[in-house]
């Protein structure tokens, strides 16, 4: 297998600057159909680190009993209850950049989730990201009939899980789950995704190329992290980057925010709102350290 890892002048390459005349609306849309009666907090940090990562329009759309909270929460965002869905999605892209993120803070026990994560990728015409336990509705027959459709549709499809939840997915499509670089290209190729598996080292892969990211941190063992990371990738691809890019920007920014948030607080003390805060000095970073690698070769 061929594995590469990307240097930060890359990286910043990929960072999507608003243009002069940009609107919210050319800045790309995310919405995210995330969070639950049980996991409220999902919807509120997905959607944040969505906006903190350069959508120009995060809606949220969550379960009823979720629906004041995330509104108090961050008055900035657009929220709606589930059954909205419909008609979101009958509105959704439309000409404009446009990206659709579900499952994260979903509740396995919930009947809905399956049906939610199902329609989304059934309707929507366009870049889907699926984390948390939206995963568990990609291993039905439905499931993968649907990724396999999106697939050959060129409807780009990623998918965010850690260890645990790739080692769920691989179980019934039979896939060896021992090695995290080999399981995300066999997931990717399985199901006709981009596959970000989550872990002290992090894989991306399309089934081609595969990308290792060894720069995390241990402060980002914590809940609702990851819930941070799907936003951020969700944001990129509303934002126009590609889904492997999206994946690899996503995993790497995520990593820094994390640096950045414990060289503040320590890594026993960050929480997953702080990787949100975290997020602009994490761009910040990553542009100015491609700068000054520029500049550097340019004197050479």
């Amino acid at each position: 297998m061929n594995v590469s890892e990307c240097r930060a002048v890359d990286l910043a390459a990929l960072v999507p600057l608003p243009a002069a005349d940009a609107n919210k609306y050319t800045r790309g849309t995310l919405v995210a159909v995330v969070g639950s009666e049980r996991y409220p907090g999902a919807a509120c940090l997905s959607a944040a680190a969505s906006q903190r990562a350069g959508a120009g329009y995060t809606e949220v759309v969550t379960h009823p009993a979720a629906v004041e909270l995330v509104r108090m929460w961050r008055p900035s965002l657009v929220v709606r209850p589930r059954s909205a869905l419909p008609e979101v999605l009958e509105s959704a892209g439309r000409g404009k950049p446009f990206a659709f993120l579900v499952g994260c803070g979903f509740d396995a026990s919930d009947e809905e989730s399956e049906p939610l994560v199902h329609a989304v990728l059934e309707r929507f015409r366009g870049p889907v990201v699926v984390d948390g336990s939206g995963l568990d509705a990609l291993v039905s027959d439905g499931g993968r009939g649907l990724l396999r459709r999106r697939f050959e549709e060129g409807d780009p499809t990623v998918v965010t899980p850690h260890s645990g939840e790739a080692a769920r997915l691989a179980r019934p499509l039979g896939l060896p789950a021992d090695d995290p670089c080999s399981l995300a290209r066999s997931l990717a190729l399985a199901l006709g995704v981009v596959a970000l598996v989550k872990g002290p080292v992090t894989y991306a892969s399309d089934g081609d190329k595969i990308v290792r990211m060894a720069h995390g941190t241990s402060a980002l063992a914590k809940a609702g992290t990851g819930d941070v990371l799907a936003g951020m990738v969700g944001a990129l691809l509303a934002q126009g980057a590609g889904a492997l890019d999206a994946a690899v920007l996503g995993a790497e920014l995520h990593a820094r925010a994390g640096r950045v948030a414990a060289a503040r607080l320590t890594d026993v003390a960050v929480i997953a709102e702080d990787v949100v805060e975290a997020v602009p000095l994490a761009i910040a970073e990553l542009l100015r350290e491609a700068h000054e690698d520029g500049a550097e070769r340019s004197r050479r």
